[in-house]
């Protein structure tokens, strides 16, 4: 990870953030290839609340977004990570790790509740996400659904994504 910088998106990145996020989910056996549409959305809607990008030696070759939660009761505070995306050929050399770090380390300095996320628990746990909290999800995807609280209050919420969601087509490949 030589020369890694994480910074926050600038408009000139849209490009890059899209064609790294396509490369990083071509071929996931739980995507349709449609988490670049969902990035665009968010940004669309207002509702990217913050979007980092991992550069390295000039060029980007991660990304990560985190978008508004929304949860039934009306608490606030909480976000949404994802999607979160490294270039195939890098991944695994800690890019996406310092990502959500960074991520992470934004959201609590700024007095957030926490973070929630859908993805694979065995790789969530190592930053502190955790399954079965009071807050929740209903559908296929439950079990994929993890929280990091920044809180010992934890509401016992539904929770639902930014709208610009409803263009994910996950699949069990």
């Amino acid at each position: 990870m030589s020369n890694l910088t994480i910074r926050p998106e600038r408009p000139d990145d849209e490009a890059a953030i899209f064609e790294v996020t396509e490369a990083a989910f071509t071929g996931h056996p739980h995507s349709e290839g449609t988490e670049p549409a969902i990035v665009d959305a968010l940004r669309a809607d207002g509702q990217l609340s913050l979007s980092l990008v991992a550069e390295q030696d000039g060029e980007i070759v991660g990304h990560v977004a985190y978008s508004p939660a929304i949860l039934s009761g009306g608490e606030e505070g909480w976000l949404a990570l994802g999607p979160i995306s490294v270039r195939p050929d890098l991944q695994g050399q800690g890019i996406g790790r310092a990502l959500v770090e960074a991520g992470t380390k934004h959201w609590r300095e700024a007095g957030a509740q926490g973070v929630l996320l859908l993805g694979d628990p065995a790789l969530y746990s190592r930053f502190g996400f955790v399954r079965d909290t009071p807050l929740h999800i209903t559908g296929p995807l439950a079990e994929y659904f993890q929280t990091l609280p920044f809180t010992d209050e934890i509401p016992a919420s539904s929770v639902t994504f930014a709208p610009a969601f409803r263009l994910a087509r996950p699949t069990n490949r």
